[in-house]
């Protein structure tokens, strides 16, 4: 019976022993106690949902497609189970958010679908910009909602020596031809975008922005520098009665009172000239513009600042617009297709508005526009116009400048 009750005591305590070392081993070893469990035991954390424009696409059936020409956005959502009561109660209610008048043919929508089978129309997004969507929700609540994606910016270096055209080299480099628009502003009153030679080269330092990795092209320009007949051009950008604009090195504006060309890109055809051969008339006579080759409906640009005289047909000339500049200065734009928004004899222009678009009006070969010139009422070649800058930085300004200046000159230095 002793002999019993001994073995039955040492059970107990080994078990005691046992429950503690075991109790020990999970104690030191607590982070490792999945290792114990069977994986169907193991609770996973949820999955986050997944977010288009800020909306759980799990929940529904997702659509997308772009508004047709003449399209309406009520067509739309009638066809998926929104009615006219509601539309019109969204559309009237939030016309301060979004006018839906500005909706554009070509642009992106999706709809958020319910999964039963009525697949009602629970949002709908409509892509008005690259960077801004509206949300038209019609659930418990009906609204519109402003979504603005998010815009990355990644600081660029970029430069490049001219073979052909800036534009080429632009792309064959791979960058945005957004750049090549950017520089051709900054450069436009020093620069003749049109005669660049081989061996020319330009540096910028600039941001890009990216939206969901795709690039929305050249943001703000840091610094350029473009090295054109052999002299180098240095832009620096600083902000004078609280606009930015871009100064050379010894701080007079890039910005002259009239613009190189008034158009973006192109090429010379013909130039200022007392004794040309006509190609339709077939007889010598004085031409006193420049031809430049475009594409129909190219727009023409006011070289700078003035009023219009006239806008209209004229002989030979086809459609017209001549504006007045100052009491010294005059231009003239011929053979135009047609004329833009707004011009008309007395209309006054802001310098790289819209005056025209090329065309082949009046006595044309082809699609051109004939650019014309006038210094005190006489013809003068454009190519030659020497045109005065406009304010320089202010002496209050000058030590903010330099700092700017040296900044950005030793950061083109770099490569």
């Amino acid at each position: 019976m002793n002999m019993i009750l001994r073995m039955k005591y040492a059970i107990i305590v080994l078990l005691i022993i046992s429950f503690a070392v075991s109790c020990n081993y999970f104690h030191e070893h607590n982070n490792n106690l999945s290792a114990f469990v069977p994986d169907s035991v193991i609770q996973q954390a949820p999955e986050p949902p997944v977010l288009v424009f800020g909306i759980p696409v799990d929940s529904f059936t997702v659509v997308s497609d772009q508004i047709k020409r003449n399209g309406f956005l009520s067509q739309i959502l009638l066809e998926h189970g929104v009615t006219m009561q509601e539309i019109d109660q969204v559309i009237r209610n939030y016309d301060t958010v979004f006018d839906v008048r500005k909706i554009r043919s070509g642009n992106n929508y999706t709809l958020f679908l319910d999964t039963d089978s009525a697949a009602k129309a629970r949002y709908l997004v409509y892509e008005h910009d690259p960077t801004t969507c509206y949300i038209f929700s019609f659930n418990d609540s009906l609204n519109i909602t402003p979504f603005r994606k998010e815009i990355k910016k990644l600081i660029r270096y970029a430069k490049g020596t001219i073979e052909t055209s800036l534009w080429e080299t632009m792309m064959e480099a791979g960058y945005h031809s957004s750049l090549a628009v950017k520089l051709s502003e900054i450069f436009a009153w020093t620069v003749d975008f049109f005669g660049l030679q081989k061996g020319d080269s330009f540096k910028v330092i600039y941001e890009e922005l990216f939206i969901d990795e795709e690039s929305l092209g050249a943001g703000k320009i840091f610094g350029a520098q473009f090295t054109w007949a052999g002299k180098t051009i240095t832009a620096v950008p600083f902000i004078q009665e609280g606009k930015e604009t871009f100064f050379d090195p010894e701080g007079n504006s890039l910005r002259k009172a009239f613009l190189k060309s008034p158009l973006q890109f192109s090429r010379i055809t013909s130039r200022f000239s007392s004794s040309r051969l006509h190609p339709i008339l077939r007889i010598r006579r004085p031409h006193f513009g420049v031809d430049y080759a475009a594409p129909v409906g190219t727009p023409v640009l006011a070289i700078g600042d003035g009023k219009v005289i006239s806008a209209g047909t004229e002989n030979g000339s086809g459609k017209m617009v001549r504006i007045v500049h100052n009491s010294v200065f005059s231009t003239a734009y011929l053979h135009l297709s047609r004329f833009g928004s707004g011009i008309h004899a007395g209309a006054f222009v802001k310098q790289g508005d819209i005056i025209g678009y090329v065309g082949s009006s009046g006595l044309s070969t082809g699609p051109h526009l004939d650019f014309r010139f006038y210094q005190n009422g006489s013809p003068v070649d454009p190519l030659r116009v020497d045109s005065p800058p406009v304010e320089p930085v202010s002496e209050e300004n000058k030590t903010k400048f330099e700092i700017n200046r040296k900044v950005v000159e030793s950061l083109l230095s770099t490569f």
